[in-house]
């Protein structure tokens, strides 16, 4: 057993979630050199650099993307968690042509929403263990809750996300942040209570009654909202390793040593033209780069 001791420096894997309006997405794009992943276009009046994504099958392919080359950023951020599930889903009913999550069944369809968001973080780990922090950006949204050891429920604030993917996201995360403007409550001369304040914005780093939050890291329980306050996370945070660029296909073509790496090529090659990805020209010639290699690899006797 390789057995180690102490802290082990880690990139962070946080939620940040919070009410309407109140900077998440500023707050994100302040992290150590972001790309965001903009489901729904959040960023727009922000510096940042950003990627559009409109389907799952765009944010799937932007982290395998950011997985194979980093391209120097240290930071990965999904503005909102909760537009990515909704993409989830959209894809969900497009291949089982239905028309919304209920037509599946009592509950069937929930659990294969659950299962395509554990999916999708599962696709984020290998960035975090590569050293690049990951960052969800979430809305906020009040809920009820009714406790098995309690008589009454309340209603407290919770991620905007399914019953069955909102436990999954929280998990994942070492730290849950809930952003709220800061407010105190005031007798006034007639008795009445009023709510004073509103202009603060402080982040939670742990769970009360009112709302879910969670730090590993010991963060003050409540801290002003800016990134100064979050500066304690990246203290210990390793350099993300450098991630070789993938090879391009006349590269692919010329390292094969077989004709069965041969072939596995020439499938990519036509999966890569039916996906847009090569126009039949590029394809054509790649074809043809490929049948000269298998002439290399393997030649034809000439009769005498």
């Amino acid at each position: 057993m390789k057995i180690t001791r102490g802290k082990r420096a880690t990139a962070k894997k946080i939620l940040t979630y919070g009410v309407e309006g109140i900077g998440k997405s500023t707050l994100a794009s302040q992290f150590p050199n972001p790309l965001v992943l903009d489901t729904e276009d959040g960023t727009n009046n922000l510096d940042v650099a950003r990627v559009k994504v409109d389907t799952a099958i765009d944010l799937e392919d932007a982290i395998h993307t950011m997985t194979r080359d980093n391209q120097g950023f240290k930071t990965l951020v999904i503005d909102s968690i909760d537009k990515a599930e909704r993409l989830l889903i959209d894809q969900l009913l497009k291949k089982a042509n239905k028309r919304s999550i209920e037509d599946f069944g009592f509950g069937k369809g929930y659990t294969m929403v659950a299962e395509a968001i554990a999916r999708l973080l599962s696709l984020l780990d290998p960035l975090v263990d590569q050293g690049m922090n990951v960052v969800l950006v979430g809305h906020a949204t009040v809920k009820r809750v009714s406790p098995p050891d309690m008589d009454e429920g309340y209603d407290r604030y919770e991620p905007k996300l399914t019953k069955q993917s909102s436990p999954l996201v929280k998990e994942w995360a070492d730290a849950i942040l809930f952003c709220q403007y800061k407010t105190r409550l005031v007798e006034g001369e007639d008795g009445r209570t009023r709510a004073k304040g509103g202009k603060e914005r402080v982040l939670h780093t742990e769970r009360t009654a009112a709302f879910d939050a969670k730090n590993r890291y010991g963060l003050p329980a409540e801290l002003p909202m800016t990134i100064e306050g979050l500066a304690p996370l990246f203290a210990d945070v390793p350099a993300p390793a450098s991630t070789p660029k993938p090879k391009g296909w006349r590269d692919r073509i010329a390292d094969c040593d077989s004709v069965e790496q041969l072939g596995a090529v020439g499938d990519a090659v036509d999966s890569a033209e039916s996906a847009g990805k090569l126009t039949p020209e590029q394809a054509d010639t790649l074809r043809s780069l490929i049948g000269a290699k298998h002439e290399e690899l393997s030649p034809q006797e000439v009769p005498a």
